[in-house]
């Protein structure tokens, strides 16, 4: 081996990008193996939503702590990321839709996360583009957003301030005591942390990862069209579909003035191309909820792919029955919001010290099957 590290990451995207920051910042010598662009994957193509989410307990405790983690962090990082608390308001469009408002607004409470009940008309009032006869919404106020693929970069380059190295290659392989480069040979390291989102399963092909592409549209620039980060209190049971295609109303505010429009999930839908049909049922969707989109321009759209488990919550945490592999990956839809909270656990578990909030829910031996040993 020509070298060797105490920690190799495989995959430079924001999840990656944290854990090499959190591992060097502690002391550790780290690379980051990439054969792309930093943030260039799933990164890129997300919506940037630091959101807590409560489709579980655990979910919610990993969201809220990540988020907690991002608001101290995100100031240091600099402007540059553009990270804003523009709220989180989901959006009720019946009375169904507002005893769902209400049981969140419960959840959120209980986990002492701010939450605020709107009706009809102060709805309106919060964000006047909205369609008039919506019922109400939940205004979370500490929910925010930031530009993914510029915050990866940054903690990348905050790890190589700490002395972490990046290499660009790919890893064909993985074996106890380091990842195997195309030409057969080896980068040597102590622990291999493989945060490669959907290309996880390239190298671990026993992974109970399944991609859900999505698509992603923005339009042109109208500063003051809509003010916070709209998603409707449906959202999850979209998200979360088991099969099929699914999409839902969820429209984030740019700091430039645009308007960026989720979201879209398709199951095991290889290829990066935009489907002019999903891309036209998700505009759809948008524009029932903000009619005055349908007179805006969209400009460009996209499509990425997220790696979902099937209990929808990420690995992290040790390959059970594979020495020095650990994972962070499976993160769906919230790799962006959780690359925080996923490198503090994963550090904490390396370093051998206590985590901030419980591990157990996250590690990999739950799917995998046999005894981690943490």
């Amino acid at each position: 081996m020509a070298e060797g590290f105490d920690a190799l990451i495989v995959g430079a995207g924001i999840v990656g990008a944290a854990c090499a920051a959190e591992l060097a910042a502690a002391g550790l010598c780290v690379g980051v193996l990439e054969p792309g662009a930093v943030g260039g994957g799933a990164t890129a193509a997300g919506m940037g939503h630091i959101v807590a989410m409560d489709d579980s307990p655990a979910q919610l405790a990993l969201t809220r702590y990540s988020q907690t983690l991002w608001g101290e962090l995100a100031p240091s990082l600099g402007a540059a990321t553009e990270y804003t608390r523009c709220g989180t308001l989901w959006v009720a469009a019946d009375a169904a839709g507002m005893a769902a408002v209400r049981l969140r607004q419960e959840r959120y409470r209980q986990a002492g996360i701010p939450g605020e009940v709107l009706d009809g008309p102060a709805l309106q009032e919060a964000e006047p583009n909205l369609r008039p006869d919506l019922a109400g919404g939940l205004l979370v106020p500490e929910d925010g957003v930031l530009y993914a693929p510029r915050a990866a970069a940054l903690l990348l380059q905050r790890a190589a301030d700490a002395g972490a190295r990046r290499i660009r290659g790919q890893a064909v392989g993985l074996r106890q005591g380091g990842a195997v480069l195309p030409d057969g040979s080896v980068l040597g390291a102590g622990v291999v942390v493989v945060a490669a989102g959907v290309q996880s399963a390239e190298l671990l092909p026993e992974l109970p990862l399944r991609g859900k592409k999505g698509h992603l549209a923005i339009t042109d620039r109208h500063p003051g069209f809509i003010r916070h980060q709209l998603v409707e209190v449906g959202y999850l049971q979209s998200a979360h579909a088991a099969a099929g295609d699914s999409v839902a109303f969820n429209v984030q505010p740019r700091p430039t003035g645009q308007m960026l429009i989720g979201s879209s999930r398709q199951f095991d839908r290889p290829g990066t191309e935009v489907e002019p049909a999903m891309l036209a049922r998700m505009l759809a969707a948008a524009c029932a909820y903000l009619p005055g989109l349908a007179a805006l321009s969209c400009i460009r759209s996209w499509t990425g792919m997220r790696a979902a488990t099937p209990d929808d919550l990420p690995l992290i945490g040790p390959y059970p029955g594979r020495p020095g592999v650990w994972l962070a990956t499976g993160h769906e839809g919230l790799g962006i919001t959780t690359a925080t909270g996923t490198a503090r656990l994963l550090a904490a578990q390396i370093l051998g010290r206590p985590p901030a909030i419980p591990a157990e829910p996250y590690l990999p031996a739950r799917l995998l099957g046999g005894a981690a040993v943490v």
